[in-house]
């Protein structure tokens, strides 16, 4: 039998139980960074009438994963919990990620930049997620959140400390994954941005400085040396990777002296949207590129870029884990 009759025998093989590990992303050029990991796509599945999402299959290291976006501009955490619930019960799910992009948290302990990755970690009373919108004022005591939310299955958690533990010995693959996005998809690099955004244009402004009403750019904020925070050049745009806990709330955190505050009260170094809506339904770890410092000071530019870093440290780590151990794992309840 030939190579292909039996790679097409592969392919009519595949079911929807083939596929167990279940990749989530909220905006499109998200999934596109993910897609572009994929070290192959597999055709499209039937799937059941009441699913409403939308597929991508693949391989990715010894894994077949299913990947899904949130529908165009519905962000936040219900809309990743619907998401969520209709993959898990098309798909026999044993783990999950969270891919994507996040505003980062930069300081003298996390020398966060754009385009480094934030990973979710559990650390003091947090799973590895705090969601920040979720609480009540107390006398005397401020703000204080309440409930909990679940830490990422332990399988994946060992996989970190894998991956930390190599990664103390010798260098990561991101720039490697990154590499050979560009030579697989040269229009990603090309003309949508999925390319580090130069040095220059990563600047982190004084948590008290606005950006001004009515401005589209921060390029005046840029010339503002007086309200630029001062970080020591890196030595090459290689982006770092960061484990620690990840605020989520149903809205974009855009107030330098706010996300403060949190950062004081909770030790947070990344805010997102969605993560909140997983965590308790479908156990999963967060990994987020950044792209902005969660002030008011946004733009897209460092999106792609960002979206890119998550993916290709997903794939790093989906690359330690065993694919017959991940068989072996109880499907997320459906």
């Amino acid at each position: 039998m030939s190579s292909d009759a039996s790679q097409s025998l592969v392919e009519a093989s595949r079911s929807p139980e083939s596929y167990t590990i279940g990749i989530i992303c909220a905006l499109s050029i998200e999934k596109a960074a993910v897609e572009a990991m994929l070290d192959k796509k597999h055709p499209a599945l039937p799937q059941p009438s009441k699913d409403e999402n939308k597929y991508t299959f693949g391989e990715i290291g010894p894994h077949n994963a299913v990947v899904a976006c949130l529908p165009s501009n519905l962000y936040g955490k219900a809309s990743a919990a619907r998401v969520a619930q209709d993959m898990k019960r098309s798909f026999p799910i044993r783990l999950g990620l969270m891919v994507g992009i996040g505003g980062g948290v930069w300081s003298q302990e996390y020398d966060i930049r754009l385009g480094d990755v934030v990973v979710s970690q559990p650390e003091g009373v947090h799973g590895g997620v705090v969601q920040y919108d979720f609480g009540k004022n107390e006398a005397g005591r401020g703000f204080q959140l309440k409930g909990h939310l679940n830490s990422p299955p332990f399988e994946l958690l060992s996989a970190l400390s894998e991956l930390k533990s190599r990664h103390i010995m010798e260098d990561d693959c991101l720039p490697q994954y990154l590499e050979e996005l560009g030579r697989k998809f040269p229009k990603m690099i090309k003309s949508s941005g999925y390319k580090h955004q130069g040095s220059v244009n990563d600047k982190l402004f004084r948590a008290s400085y606005i950006h001004p009403a009515g401005q589209r750019t921060c390029d005046e904020c840029g010339t503002r040396s007086d309200q630029i925070v001062a970080r020591p050049d890196r030595p090459d745009t290689k982006p770092l990777i960061h484990y620690g806990t990840i605020a989520s709330a149903d809205q974009v955190m855009k107030n330098g002296l706010k996300r403060d505050d949190i950062v004081k009260a909770e030790g947070v170094i990344c805010f997102e949207m969605e993560a909140a809506g997983l965590m308790n339904r479908f156990p999963c770890l967060v990994i987020r590129g950044i792209s902005d410092y969660a002030d008011s000071h946004k733009n897209d530019s460092w999106q792609p870029y960002a979206a890119a870093t998550a993916a290709a440290y997903a794939k790093e780590l989906l690359g330690v884990i065993n694919p017959t151990a991940v068989s072996e794992l109880p499907t997320i309840g459906k």
